[in-house]
């Protein structure tokens, strides 16, 4: 299901503490930066934070700038983005800042915690989402509101639990030059199982005396990565020259630690008869051992049949060794009738994802092709 783009943000000592134990808040963030986070406030749909900042910190959670204010009525935003927090037990105080201040709030719950959130009047709207908090069911909500970009603010327990469920588009991260060394006081990320792979480092840059770091997670598999790399294949068709005769079509091939290995585009190079996978892959040696646990991200899915080539885009997958397939949009029978290439795929194996969210962009330099 279509979910927000989700960039967590968050300012940590250099030993990754967010707070001390002290009775008032740990300021860690420079006077520039908090103008920084103004500003990326200013530019999201909603920002999120869980029930415990709000009882820590009693936030106001607005865009302070009225310049930045203005900006967004002009583009015909609200003045201010939704506001929304979580909380399994509902168990919220009414009379915070949080809900006084601002435009509407959300409030996503459990069915317990829903009746208890409802019965202390809280200005929000009370979404229940099951026994349990599912942060899937919760993205998809918000996306269903109009939300396209979620800043997500803390605390600690929230940014973990969207990183190992790979739901986390960016994370922003602030590093301030102190230490707190207090074992009890509140960390940034807590143990458990993480996706594997590396972070792809996107911006560092020095803000008066932090530094700001913007990572993206693209280890295939998670949610949010799969949606950079086919992105990335959706923007790559754009790329390709128009043809009446032929879909245009990107690809990326992406090893298991986030690695690209390769991208291809229909028609690249001046080859009337190239497929985007059959570019990729050509890229990449035949006993590279990364293969085996790559990802082929494919802007459409990969053809089963074709007339320009001895073996289509899919025997090429297979013949690769690879084992996972992620599309945005299935064949149409524009040139070939029944075309089941993620069918032949997943009768040999392979792990094929379908992500119809980014069909519109896929079908976008097809048009001309299309009833």
């Amino acid at each position: 299901m279509p979910h927000p783009y989700v960039l967590l943000s968050a300012a940590v000592s250099l030993d990754g503490y967010l707070d001390d134990t002290g009775p008032d808040r740990l300021l860690l963030s420079s006077p520039a930066d908090f103008d920084r986070v103004d500003e990326v406030r200013a530019s999201v749909d909603a920002i999120l934070i869980g029930a415990g900042t709000i009882r820590a910190d009693n936030p106001r959670l607005l865009v302070n700038s009225a310049e930045r204010r203005a900006a967004r009525v002009a583009a015909g935003k609200p003045e201010y983005p939704l506001k929304v927090t979580v909380s399994g037990s509902g168990d919220l105080d009414p009379g915070a800042q949080f809900w006084h201040t601002g435009g509407d709030k959300v409030v996503y719950t459990t069915e317990k915690g829903a009746e208890r959130a409802r019965e202390a009047g809280l200005a929000a709207d009370v979404v229940s989402l099951g026994a349990d908090l599912d942060w899937s069911r919760l993205l998809t909500d918000l996306s269903a509101r109009g939300v396209e970009r979620l800043m997500v603010e803390g605390g600690g327990k929230i940014h973990t639990q969207l990183l190992q469920q790979g739901l986390a588009d960016e994370l922003q991260l602030v590093l301030a030059p102190l230490f707190v060394g207090d074992a009890v006081a509140p960390r940034l990320f807590g143990p458990g199982a993480y996706q594997g792979g590396r972070l792809r480092l996107v911006e560092s840059r020095r803000i008066e005396d932090v530094v700001l770091m913007r990572y993206e997670p693209t280890a295939p598999g998670g949610p949010a990565a799969d949606r950079h790399w086919l992105r990335l294949a959706c923007e790559l068709a754009a790329l390709c020259p128009p043809s009446s005769t032929a879909f245009s079509v990107g690809a990326v091939v992406v090893a298991a630690d986030g690695t690209e290995l390769a991208r291809g585009h229909s028609r690249e190079g001046g080859d009337e008869a190239v497929h985007a996978e059959e570019a990729a892959l050509a890229k990449i040696p035949a006993d590279d051992p990364r293969l085996a646990s790559a990802t082929v991200y494919s802007s459409l899915e990969p053809c089963a049949r074709r007339a320009s080539r001895p073996a289509p885009c899919a025997r090429l997958i297979l013949d690769a060794g690879v084992r996972r397939v992620v599309t945005a949009w299935q064949e149409p029978d524009t040139f070939v009738t029944s075309a089941d290439g993620n069918g032949l795929l997943t009768a040999k194996g392979v792990e094929v994802v379908l992500l119809t969210e980014f069909e519109h962009q896929a079908k976008a330099p097809n048009r001309h092709l299309l009833p």
